[in-house]
């Protein structure tokens, strides 16, 4: 490659004739001209008028509203939703008069708007809801599905669980450190008795939800080892690396976990590591789609499937099946459609379910879910959909993980 020129002119002459021009109105211009204004997409006009968090149950509904009569909706889960809608709407300041469709600044702009609550579960699990309702906005303007503007479908359907053929079993309750042969083979027996019921082509999983310590967690996974889960998951709680290096080590089952991690940043460690064999991030809990998909592609480059975990309605769900139908490396999705999570009805999903429980493309623009605001008041009327903080001890009354 040739040398630039030598124009002659050194950095001194620059400043002078710099100041030249400004002098003379030239080089600077008035801010709303500058570059950086320029940014934003100028031949679009719809702009964000209002944003609205609504309790739901134990969940939080947000509403974003525009000038164009679009409204796009996100779910908060995972968290207290009664603080989760008063936060959603004190972000007002950041998103009125904004551009909808500028969904990764946005994200940025809300995400690193405070340096103390950055990546913090409270202002992420909002953040995600926020996140999910600026698709949802952007695909209805655009008269297409969200998952068309991820890339489009890789696949024609999305694996589902829990469905007749494929389930996910629980710890029943809370485990010693290292246990004694009842502990170990209650739980080994549980294994047993559904894969003989299910046969050798259905799929099982095992959730330890870190309630399982490590040390009996290693126990176990030798005793099961025979019965072919498809993953152990959540087999330590997030924090330190360096457990779930040591289970790796032992462990010959495949390791998921993820849904209580958030962003790519809170994901990469694993990956870098090499100690997880699958990725659970959770659309509400993560980031939403903006970070579900960046995840994804991250997960990719160590060849890492996601099975994405949810346990939100039917609108967090329908949001996460977006993105599970447009990545490469997905596993299966799960999802819970039985009316435990939030009633039939309050939030309609366009996506239905084949003969063997997965589900089909969500169908209409944007995520493809109508909502119902007439049913909230009857949701929180319900004394079993409030929220209550979990209490999680053993039998001598300390407290435990769950």
């Amino acid at each position: 490659m040739s040398e630039p020129a030598d124009t002659g002119v050194n950095r001194r002459e620059l400043l002078e004739t710099a100041g030249v021009l400004a002098a003379g109105g030239v080089l600077l211009a008035a801010a709303s001209d500058s570059a950086a204004a320029q940014v934003e997409d100028r031949g679009s006009t719809v702009r964000i008028t209002g944003i609205r968090g609504m309790r739901v149950g134990t969940k939080a509904y947000v509403k974003i509203e525009t000038n164009r009569n679009i409204v796009g909706w996100g779910e908060v889960t995972g968290s207290e939703p009664t603080v989760a809608a008063a936060l959603a709407e004190a972000m007002r300041e950041l998103l009125v008069d904004e551009n909808p469709t500028r969904i990764e600044h946005l994200w940025q702009k809300i995400y690193r708007s405070h340096r103390d609550m950055r990546g913090g579960p409270f202002m992420t699990h909002v953040l995600s809801a926020i996140d999910m309702a600026l698709w949802d906005i952007t695909g209805k303007l655009w008269g297409v599905p969200v998952y068309r503007l991820l890339g489009g479908p890789t696949r024609d359907k999305v694996r589902m669980y829990p469905t007749p053929r494929a389930q996910k079993l629980g710890t029943g309750g809370p485990h010693p450190f290292s246990g004694n042969p009842s502990d170990i083979q209650g739980l080994v027996r549980h294994i047993q008795e559904t894969r003989k019921r299910l046969g050798p082509d259905a799929t099982i999983m095992f959730d330890a939800h870190c309630a399982v310590p490590p040390p009996m967690l290693i126990q176990l996974a030798a005793a099961i080892q025979p019965y072919d889960i498809l993953f152990l998951e959540e087999p330590a709680v997030p924090g330190n690396i360096e457990v779930f290096k040591r289970l790796q080590q032992q462990i010959r089952i495949p390791m998921a976990t993820g849904e209580r991690d958030r962003t790519i940043w809170g994901m990469i460690p694993y990956l870098q590591e090499r100690c997880i064999d699958i990725l659970q991030p959770d659309v509400g809990h993560t980031g939403g789609i903006t970070q579900m998909k960046k995840i994804a592609t991250l997960a990719e480059a160590y060849f890492v499937p996601l099975a994405p975990h949810c346990t939100c309605s039917e609108l967090g769900l329908s949001a996460s099946i977006h993105v599970a139908a447009s990545i490469p490396l997905f596993l299966i999705q799960e999802g819970y459609l039985d009316g435990h999570i939030m009633p039939a009805g309050v939030a309609r999903k366009s996506f239905t379910l084949d003969k063997n429980g997965d589900a089909g493309l969500p169908q209409g623009p944007g995520l493809g879910v109508e909502i119902d605001e007439s049913q909230f008041a009857k949701v929180n009327a319900d004394p079993k959909r409030r929220f209550r903080w979990p209490t999680p001890t053993y039998a001598d009354g300390s407290v435990r993980d769950y």
